[in-house]
């Protein structure tokens, strides 16, 4: 199985908020256009779902990479492991392709949860991890104390949000970003930028915002239960922003628009 970065699996299709239909139609769909990556966690409550959509869709395993991301509630020593092993049942495999801390510890202490994740791996749980959420330091500590690659830091990335510090800790460290929020909740629409940009290479303005992400050396993934969007959101390979647009739309990481918040989420980090 190639990594997760890997040019295969650059456009992922993420499973947040989706539950029960809407969930099984939008992976079918995924799947149909071409997906090959499948993004979950135990904090979203569907990996069982996710498992059984992912088995109607007839791909053999060895087809798609296959991501969760474990809980902070299951950080302790006496929980972390279990819960994988539980995380594996609902998603109906026997290993995960990347497993990730879904947030780091709230107390500030990485090793714990490093070292529970590197357990992980070698126990066969997963055959990569990564993290997500970590800030560029934390990113730095995580490179340093793990022994085994780190193949992806998941952030949110999108073109209203300043996120050098962690492009800068990714080149550092050779930990890969991955982006979530990539349109950033439908903010990037408000500004005619995009659409403005995309009308020059026929493309929509979601299509030029998710090139942009690709094009930073970000990895994209992307949530639809529309089928003409979920086709679209992947349609992003057959074109190229010129220097000059790629330079307007990096301008606009001015505006400062974060999407989860440590209002949002009092458990995160302080941000960089």
């Amino acid at each position: 199985m190639t990594i997760y970065f890997q040019k295969t699996y650059q456009r992922g299709f993420g499973t947040y908020p989706l539950r029960a239909e809407p969930l099984r139609q939008a992976i079918l769909a995924a799947a149909k256009t071409g997906y090959r990556a499948f993004d979950t966690a135990q904090m979203y409550g569907n990996e069982a779902e996710t498992g059984a959509a992912l088995a109607q869709t007839g791909l053999a395993r060895d087809e798609f990479c296959l991501t969760t991301k474990v809980d902070i509630a299951n950080f302790g020593a006496d929980r972390f492991l279990p819960s994988v092993e539980q995380s594996l049942r609902d998603l109906q495999v026997d290993a995960v392709d990347v497993l990730l801390l879904h947030w780091p510890a709230p107390d500030g202490d990485l090793a714990p949860s490093l070292d529970l994740l590197e357990q992980a791996r070698t126990r066969g749980l997963t055959r990569h991890v990564g993290l997500s959420n970590f800030t560029a330091a934390m990113m730095r500590e995580a490179r340093q104390r793990m022994s085994c690659p780190i193949v992806t830091n998941q952030v949110e990335f999108h073109p209203l949000l300043d996120q050098s510090r962690l492009l800068e800790a990714a080149r550092d460290t050779g930990i890969p970003l991955a982006s979530y929020c990539s349109v950033a909740r439908g903010e990037v629409f408000r500004h005619a930028i995009f659409a403005e940009i995309g009308a020059a290479y026929g493309k929509s303005a979601a299509q030029v915002v998710l090139r942009w992400i690709l094009q930073t050396g970000v990895s994209i993934n992307t949530m639809s239960t529309k089928p003409e969007n979920i086709a679209a959101n992947f349609d992003v390979m057959d074109f190229t922003l010129s220097s000059v647009d790629m330079a307007r739309i990096g301008a606009m990481t001015a505006t400062g628009h974060r999407v989860v918040s440590r209002d949002l989420v009092p458990y995160a980090p302080e941000f960089d």
